[in-house]
């Protein structure tokens, strides 16, 4: 599985912006998907996960409400929409991909947890 993340560039707050993630493979469909994103001086953080079939989401505490994660499989293609971003969004946002045995009941929130990484999309925002 190979992903490539992007969308990021220059916004400013209160702006929207949508990220995408491309897979390659043809398990997309079967993957659990998730975003994460890392700022300078910072660990990696959950920012948002899908279930496989995308009848699931669930995200951190500090983008809810403002960001949705989505996708197409028919496209192989992750999305985050990213609303009324706030300059403490700024960050390198990740996908990735889960390709062992999908648990339901299981909150992938960490980046141990997924098994294939996209090479990160550069968000900042201007106050």
């Amino acid at each position: 599985v190979q992903l490539q993340a992007f969308g990021g560039g220059l916004v400013q707050a209160g702006g929207p912006l949508r990220l995408s993630c491309a897979a390659s493979g043809r398990t997309f469909s079967r993957n659990g998907m998730g975003w994460f994103r890392q700022a300078p001086g910072t660990e990696r953080e959950f920012v948002a996960h899908i279930t496989p079939s995308g009848g699931s989401t669930y995200y951190s505490d500090s983008v809810k409400g403002r960001f949705t994660i989505s996708r197409d499989n028919a496209k192989n293609t992750l999305y985050l929409q990213m609303n009324n971003v706030q300059p403490e969004d700024t960050a390198v946002y990740y996908c990735a991909a889960l390709v062992r045995y999908y648990i339901t009941t299981y909150y992938y929130t960490r980046d141990n947890d997924y098994d294939y990484w996209g090479q990160g999309t550069q968000l900042t925002v201007s106050s």
